[in-house]
């Protein structure tokens, strides 16, 4: 019989062993969420919670493996490019309620194709960046911005996957036809009415007086060469009447054999 007491190397390693996954799963879970933030259980996907944290720029911290991130009621007043290029499973982005008035243009590089929810109400986006919205296929929540309607705000609109729930609350706040500031875009936009009828005929108008402007410039010119020409031909006609005749000889033809 072997000596009571002594344990299999497996039974004496097992508390070690148990020790190390308890500190690496401590430390992974200090190390996955950013400092300020929460990050709670969220139905088995990672969920990071920065709302009203005052933060003044976007955590670079962040796990790559978030699927849920809220960054809401903040005061970040920028969203950089590659923000959030690091987060390919990111599936709901809440920036709303900061005071974000620039947004870059490959500042959510990475996202667009598992991208489902981008909330950028309640801030102060006053033109919509075509180049960093245009290739999202998620919903985005424009409304309460200061909007500056006009026609290239019409043309990134017709680009956009806007969220329906939240869409009639967009409005002009400022546009170059005072009789829609205050009034949902969509409204207006469903009344018939176009914001770029007036940037074409603007344009139109710039072209034509360009092209008229050209216009006499070339018949100033043609005017101009064809007096010199005939300054220059009345010149050569008076210096040829100026020149002494060649006299006539006076002797009688001799008569032909």
């Amino acid at each position: 019989m072997g000596p009571r007491g002594r344990q299999s190397p497996s039974t004496a390693l097992a508390p070690s062993q148990g020790s190390c996954f308890f500190i690496l799963f401590c430390l992974r879970l200090g190390a996955s969420c950013p400092q300020a933030c929460q990050c709670p259980d969220h139905a088995g996907a990672v969920a990071v919670h920065c709302s009203s944290r005052g933060l003044q720029e976007i955590p670079r911290d962040i796990p790559a493996d978030t699927v849920l991130l809220k960054l809401d009621a903040n005061r970040i007043s920028r969203v950089p490019n590659g923000a959030f290029q690091h987060l390919p499973q990111l599936r709901e982005l809440d920036l709303s309620h900061n005071a974000i008035e620039a947004i870059g243009p490959a500042a959510f590089s990475g996202l667009a194709g598992g991208l489902r929810l981008l909330d950028l109400s309640h801030n102060r986006i006053r033109r919509i960046p075509k180049d960093a919205l245009g290739k999202l296929s998620a919903k985005i929540r424009l409304s309460h911005n200061p909007l500056h309607c006009e026609c290239a705000l019409q043309e990134a609109l017709w680009e956009l996957k806007l969220d329906p729930d939240s869409v009639d609350e967009i409005a002009c706040h400022t546009s170059a036809q005072e009789q829609f500031v205050g009034k949902p875009l969509i409204q207006v936009l469903d009344s018939g009415a176009s914001f770029c009828s007036t940037h074409r005929k603007t344009t139109d108008v710039a072209m034509l007086v360009t092209m008229f402007g050209w216009f006499t410039m070339v018949i100033a010119y043609v005017v101009y060469y064809v007096r010199h020409n005939q300054e220059d031909a009345r010149r050569h006609l008076e210096y040829l009447k100026s020149l002494p005749s060649a006299p006539v000889s006076k002797e009688p033809l001799s008569p032909v054999p």
